[in-house]
């Protein structure tokens, strides 16, 4: 027997048998195919399991679970403290976590225009830490890098702008799916367009995921639990992504109704949560399911290659969330005043999420005030789309337009092996409605239906 006890917002998704029959969960993968990760302890298995989330499991010596007992169990149990105070204790643990985490490490920290990797770009700077750093923007999208290099250049870091071109997936796919089991879909991994330039950066690998949930609020109001049902669907079912696991479910011959199953796992899954707060129980189902089953899959890219370290993911992080007033997350609180009481410079620099604004002066972010930059942004991906460079908002657009990303895609979704799990019909009909319909809705769907492609390649 051994025991292996899961992080509560784990950094790898960790396996383990459980009896029953060694055959394909078909319901899990219409689950998988409408939000984009599989729910709670779900696979591609009925006798395999996803170990959950701040458990401690007893595994035995062929490899199935035995026992599995929580050891952590999310709350809201706000103190009675001051924002100050919050922000005081706010900076000391976020610093020592990241002191604790890179050491006397060279730190790799990808930067973005947002507040997560900004925050830590504070307090790697603060703690004085060797720090090279890059970021990346889409070829004909906005330039994202712009922004990355002048936190970079504020911190004293030095910095490498990469561009996302079109059609990188198709020369790194298969090596993608290896990496991450299938277990997530591969427009979003846009890490691995760069891996080889990162693999001589420095030691180790400093991630900000899930800064922008924990510090944050979900919704501003006390919902009734059918209504906070109802919120988590609109957050996690993708566009066009309901349309296909009910076109699989029919086809597979699966009871009842998709939609109602799909609603059912995520009210009992909610059911569970001992929260009253409607924010802090999202926040907590999402950090529960979400994280560990999506936001964690890809986390395999960068670890591929460098260790990697994740102060939003730290256990006292997450306790320390349990503890702290919603209205002090909200709307970023405790982030914005880090930056701006430590580092100004930064505070100074373009919000991405609020541009043209900053963190000053973000809340002139609605009309009339931003008035002139969304004309002149409305102007100039106008022109780009009239001299023949569409503006390039999204991961799949780069990966599924054009004749060339169009015949390595055939090549993955239409095989003679596929067909064994997904119709060739139903595959045409998905495919002509990106082509010919509407390319948005249906690029969520024809992502899933590549993912399995790769997938059943893989264990065919």
């Amino acid at each position: 027997m051994k025991t292996l006890k899961t992080d509560i917002i784990p950094k790898s998704q960790t396996f383990a048998k459980v009896k029953g029959e060694h055959t394909l969960n078909y319901e899990a993968i219409c689950i998988f195919t409408t939000i984009g990760f599989f729910l709670d302890e779900d696979t591609y298995f009925k006798d395999e399991v996803c170990l959950k989330p701040g458990t401690i499991n007893t595994i035995d010596e062929s490899g199935y679970l035995v026992k599995s007992e929580p050891w952590f169990n999310w709350h809201y149990s706000p103190r009675d403290i001051s924002f100050d105070d919050a922000l005081n204790e706010f900076s000391e643990l976020f610093e020592s976590i990241i002191d604790q985490q890179v050491g006397d490490k060279k730190v790799i920290l990808p930067l973005s225009g947002g507040l997560d990797s900004r925050t830590q770009a504070v307090a790697l700077n603060h703690l004085d830490k060797n720090v090279e750093a890059y970021s990346y923007s889409f070829e004909n999208g906005y330039n994202e890098a712009k922004i990355s290099k002048q936190i970079a250049d504020a911190c004293n870091f030095s910095f490498e702008a990469f561009k996302i071109t079109k059609g990188y997936l198709w020369d790194s796919i298969e090596e993608l799916s290896k990496i991450n089991g299938c277990y997530a879909e591969f427009t979003h991994a846009r890490q691995m367009a760069v891996i080889d330039s990162l693999k001589s950066k420095g030691d180790l690998f400093s991630l900000g995921h899930w800064g922008d949930v924990l510090f944050d609020s979900t919704t501003n109001k006390q919902l009734s639990v059918e209504d906070e049902v109802n919120l988590i669907l609109k957050k996690i079912i993708k566009p066009g992504g309901l349309q296909l696991a009910k076109t699989l479910w029919k086809s597979w011959s699966l009871e009842g109704d998709f939609e109602l199953y799909l609603r059912d796992r995520v009210k009992s899954l909610l059911s569970q949560i001992n929260i009253e707060n409607s924010s802090a129980k999202i926040r907590a189902f999402k950090s529960m399911y979400w994280a560990p089953r999506w936001t964690t899959a890809n986390l395999s890219v960068f670890e591929s290659i460098h260790p990697i370290k994740l102060p939003y993911y730290d256990n006292e992080m997450c306790k320390f969330i349990c503890t702290i007033p919603e209205g002090y997350l909200a709307d970023r609180k405790l982030q914005v005043a880090y930056i701006k009481k430590s580092n100004k410079k930064l505070s100074k620099i373009v919000w991405q999420e609020q541009k043209p604004f900053n963190l000053n002066n973000f809340h002139f972010n609605k009309s009339p005030y931003n008035l002139p930059y969304r004309i002149s942004n409305k102007l100039y991906r106008t022109l780009k789309s009239i001299i023949g460079k569409n503006y390039v908002q999204r991961n799949w657009e780069l990966q599924f337009l054009g004749k060339e990303n169009a015949k390595n895609l055939e090549k993955y979704i239409f095989n003679e092996d596929f067909y064994e799990l997904v119709s060739k019909q139903i595959i045409e009909n998905f495919y002509d409605g990106f082509k010919e319909v509407d390319n948005v809705k249906f690029s969520h769907p024809l992502s899933m239906l590549l993912t399995l492609s790769l997938w059943q390649k893989n264990n065919s």
